[in-house]
C-alpha cells in the first residue's frame, strides 16, 4: 500500500521557483494547491465548480503570512461556498461610520420632521463632530470619546457650546439606537458642563452693563449685539438680516417661515438701530448686513466671538456679570416696558403669539405701533449709552460708500 504523502510548513517552503507560474497540490485536500510564482512568492489558493459547473479560483492568502493547517480550514470554506454559488470568501460589510450615522439622522429625522434647529444641527456637526470622528466606526465612539470632545470643545468655544453639541450628539446615539437592537448609546447624565437651573432666563443687563458692551463691541459681533439691544430680535434673525430686507423707508421687513416662531415681522427701525446697520460696509456680493467670509455667507462662531469678547471685558477689568447672548433680548424686551412701551405690543415687536381671543380675531399689523415702540427703546439705549461720560463709547464707523 502507498504510504499518503503529508504536506507540511515544512514542504511548503521548500518548494522552488520555476521561470513560469505552477501549482502544487495538497495531498490532503482535494481543491488546494500552493502556488509558485517566478519570483518565489508562494500563496495558498483553492478551486471548485460552482452550480453552473464553471470553475472558480479564489487566493487564500500569502503562505508566509500563514500555515498550512490555516490555509486548509479557509480553504475547505472557500469550496463550500464555491460549490453553493457564494463567494470564496465571506464579504464583510463595511463599518457603519458617524457620518453614515449624521447623515441618516439628519435625513430620516431632521429634515423629514422639518426641524427648525436644522441649520444650527448641521453646523456643529460640520464645526465640531465630523472632523474629529466623521469616519470612525460609529460602534468604537465611547463615552471617553465624547468627553474628551467636550472638554475641547469647552476649552475653545465655552461651555454652553459643549453642551449644544452633546445634545446633538444623544440625538444621532438615540436616533441610532432606536434602530439597532446591540446598541447601547455612551451619553450618560453628568456630562453636561452647565448646570440647568443657573441658565433660567432671568438675566437682564444693568444699565452699567449695557455701556460695557457698548463700549467694548466691535466688529460684526459687536455691532449685532448693539443691534440686538436695538431691536430685540432672535439671534437667527440678526445673524441673516440682508441688505434687501430692509427697504429705503428703513423698514426691516423680517422673513418667516411656516415652521418657525412668530418673528416681529415689518419693523421700522429706530434711528439708532439704522445707524448701526449703515456702518457696516457691503463685502463684495455677499448680501448679509453681518457678512461672514466669502460672497454668500453671513457671519458664524458666535461662540468663539463671545469668549474672545469677555476676555476684552475681563482684561479691561470691567464689570460684567456672566451672561449669554439671549439676554440681550430680554434685556430689551424689558427696556421697552421702561420706556413706556405697551406689553402687547412689546410683544408683537418680539415676535410672540398673542394668546387668546385677541391673538385669534386682531389682524392688524401694528406697524406704526411697532416703530414707536423701537423709537423708543433706541432713545432711551442712546440716554442710557450716554449718561457716563467716563465711558468713552466707541463710535459707529460709517459705512464705506
Amino acid at each position: 500500500m502507498t504510504r499518503r504523502r503529508k504536506f507540511s510548513d515544512t514542504g511548503v517552503e521548500a518548494l522552488k521557483p520555476k521561470a513560469a507560474r505552477y501549482t502544487s497540490p495538497d495531498p490532503e485536500l482535494r481543491g488546494h494547491y500552493v502556488r509558485v510564482m517566478p519570483s518565489g512568492a508562494k500563496s495558498f489558493v483553492a478551486v471548485a465548480r460552482d452550480p453552473n459547473s464553471k470553475q472558480v479560483w479564489a487566493t487564500i492568502g500569502a503562505a508566509d503570512k500563514m500555515g498550512i493547517e490555516k490555509a486548509r480550514t479557509l480553504a475547505r470554506d472557500a469550496i463550500e461556498r464555491i460549490r453553493q454559488g457564494l463567494p470564496p470568501v465571506e464579504q464583510k460589510a463595511a463599518p457603519v461610520t458617524f457620518n453614515d450615522v449624521s447623515d441618516g439622522y439628519l435625513k430620516r429625522h431632521v429634515v423629514a420632521k422639518g426641524l427648525l434647529s436644522e441649520y444650527e444641527i448641521r453646523r456643529c456637526l460640520d464645526v465640531y463632530v465630523i472632523p474629529q470622528w466623521g469616519k470612525r466606526e460609529f460602534v468604537s465612539i465611547r463615552r471617553g470619546d465624547v468627553a474628551a470632545l467636550l472638554d475641547k470643545i469647552e476649552d475653545e468655544n465655552g461651555a454652553r457650546q459643549a453642551d449644544s453639541v452633546l445634545a446633538i450628539v444623544r440625538g444621532v446615539c438615540n436616533w441610532f439606537a432606536a434602530r439597532n437592537d446591540d446598541y447601547v448609546s455612551p451619553i450618560v447624565r453628568g456630562m453636561r458642563r452647565t448646570v440647568p437651573k443657573d441658565r433660567a432666563r432671568e438675566r437682564i443687563l444693568t444699565d452699567d452693563e449695557i455701556r460695557v458692551i457698548w463700549k467694548h463691541s466691535e466688529g460684526p459681533f459687536g455691532a449685532m449685539m448693539r443691534f440686538a439691544l436695538a431691536t430685540a430680535q432672535r439671534r437667527e434673525k440678526l445673524m441673516t438680516i440682508k441688505w434687501d430686507d430692509v427697504s429705503v423707508d428703513g423698514v426691516w421687513h423680517v422673513p418667516s417661515d411656516d415652521r418657525e416662531k412668530g418673528t416681529g415681522g415689518d419693523l421700522k427701525l429706530s434711528a439708532l438701530a439704522l445707524e448701526i446697520i449703515r456702518s457696516q460696509s457691503r463685502m463684495g456680493k455677499n448680501p448679509y448686513v453681518f457678512a461672514g467670509r466669502g460672497d454668500d455667507g453671513h457671519f458664524n462662531g458666535m461662540s468663539r466671538a463671545k469668549i474672545n469678547f469677555d476676555k476684552r471685558v475681563k482684561e479691561a477689568q470691567a464689570k460684567l456679570a456672566p451672561w449669554v447672548i439671549h439676554d440681550l433680548r430680554r434685556t430689551a424686551r424689558s427696556l421697552m416696558s421702561r420706556a413706556g412701551v405697551r406689553p402687547d405690543i412689546a410683544e408683537r415687536v418680539m415676535g410672540h403669539v398673542i394668546a387668546g381671543v385677541e391673538g385669534i380675531y386682531d389682524r392688524h399689523a401694528y406697524r406704526d405701533e411697532k416703530g414707536d415702540a423701537l423709537e423708543r427703546l433706541g432713545a432711551l439705549l442712546d440716554t442710557i449709552i450716554k449718561n457716563d461720560p467716563s465711558a468713552n463709547v466707541v463710535p459707529i464707523r460709517k459705512a464705506a460708500q
